[in-house]
C-alpha cells in the first residue's frame, strides 16, 4: 500500500491523470453518481483546553471567535431540522472541548431521540471529543447512526500538532465506537507540515480500523495560531491526497470537508470525481460556500444528490 500512496504523492502531471480517472471509476463502482451532502453544527464553541496549532477554538490562542456553552435544546433541534429541510444528507452535531459534560451528553441525547423519532430516515452524527464505551452505548441507543473523531494527522507527527491530547487516545475513542456498534467517520487535517511518510502512515491506520467514513480537511491557516503562516498546499496536493485516499480505501465514504474552498480553489469539480460525499454550509469557525453554488457544482459534475436547492 506504501508504494501505491507514494506513487499518486510523487506523480507527474502525465502520470497523474491516468490515476485520477482509474480512482473516478473506483468511486463509481462503489457509490455510483451520487454526492452525499453533510452539514455540521458548532454546538459548544472555543474555550478548548487543548492545544491543536490549527484551532481556533484553543484557549491557549487569542483568537477572535464567538465562545458559547452548549447551545439550548430548541436551538439544537431547530438547527438540524433546518439542515434536514434542505435535503442534506446527513448533520452533526460539534462540540469544543476534550470531552463533554454529562449534562451536555444529557441534552444532545435528548435532542437526537427526538429527531430520530420524527424520522428514522435523519442520518444523525456527533462529534463530541474522547468519551468512553458506556456515553458512546448511551448516545446509540438515543439514535446515533454515526460518531465523528479524527486522528488529525499521523501517530509520529501528531506531537509537532499538540501536547495536551494523546494520539493513542484519539484512536482508543474511534476504537471503541465501533466497538458498541457505530458507524465511525475519522480522518485528520492535511497541510500541517507533515511529510510524505506521515500521509502514508495515517492513511494506513485509517485503512487497519477500517473506517466508514473519512473526513478530508485542508488546512485554511488562521490568524493567531501557530500556524497561521503555513503554506503546505496546492490544489493539485490536495487532489493527489484524495486520489490516494481512494485507492487505499476504495470502500469508504470520502468527505471533502474544511478548507476545500481555500486550498482546491479550481479544481474542487475534480475532487467530486473522488469523493462521493461532500460537507456543505459553514464550518466550526470559517465559512464555506453558499448551499447553492454546491449544489450547482454537482449538477454541473453530472452528479445526483438530494439538496433541494
Amino acid at each position: 500500500m506504501k508504494e501505491e500512496i507514494l506513487k499518486v504523492l510523487r506523480s507527474s502531471l502525465k502520470e497523474f491523470y491516468p490515476l485520477l480517472l482509474k480512482s473516478f471509476n473506483l468511486k463509481l463502482q462503489n457509490f455510483g453518481d451520487s454526492i452525499e451532502t453533510c452539514a455540521i453544527l458548532n454546538a459548544k464553541s472555543g474555550k478548548c483546553p487543548s492545544d491543536c496549532k490549527f484551532c481556533a477554538q484553543s484557549s491557549k490562542f487569542k483568537i477572535p471567535i464567538k465562545t458559547y456553552p452548549l447551545l439550548d435544546e430548541k436551538e439544537l433541534y431547530s438547527r438540524a431540522k433546518e439542515v434536514f429541510n434542505l435535503g442534506i444528507s446527513r448533520f452533526s452535531f460539534v462540540i469544543s472541548g476534550i470531552f463533554p459534560t454529562k449534562e451536555d451528553l444529557r441534552i444532545l441525547g435528548r435532542v437526537i431521540e427526538k429527531l430520530k423519532g420524527e424520522s428514522s430516515s435523519f442520518k444523525i452524527c456527533a462529534s463530541l471529543g474522547q468519551i468512553g464505551k458506556e456515553e458512546l452505548r448511551f448516545l446509540k441507543e438515543c439514535g446515533l447512526d454515526r460518531y465523528h473523531h479524527n486522528l488529525e494527522t499521523s501517530r509520529e507527527f501528531y506531537p509537532k500538532i499538540s501536547t495536551v491530547q494523546r494520539w493513542e487516545d484519539r484512536l482508543k475513542t474511534v476504537l471503541r465506537a465501533k466497538e458498541v456498534g457505530l458507524s465511525v467517520c475519522c480522518g485528520g487535517i492535511f497541510g500541517l507540515g507533515e511529510g510524505e511518510d506521515d500521509v502514508v502512515s495515517l492513511i494506513g491506520t485509517l485503512k487497519d480500523i477500517n473506517v466508514d467514513s473519512v473526513p478530508v480537511n485542508f488546512l485554511h491557516p488562521i490568524k493567531g495560531t501557530p500556524l497561521e503562516n503555513a503554506n503546505y498546499l496546492t490544489p493539485l496536493k490536495c487532489l493527489k491526497i484524495l486520489v490516494a485516499l481512494r485507492f487505499a480505501l476504495p470502500k469508504a465514504q470520502i468527505r471533502v470537508c474544511g478548507g476545500r474552498e481555500f486550498n482546491l480553489r479550481e479544481l474542487q469539480s475534480l475532487a467530486l470525481l473522488v469523493v462521493d460525499s461532500l460537507m456543505v454550509g459553514n464550518y466550526l469557525t470559517t465559512k464555506g460556500r453558499s448551499l447553492k453554488d454546491d449544489a450547482q457544482l454537482i449538477r454541473d459534475m453530472g452528479f445526483r444528490s438530494t439538496l433541494r436547492l
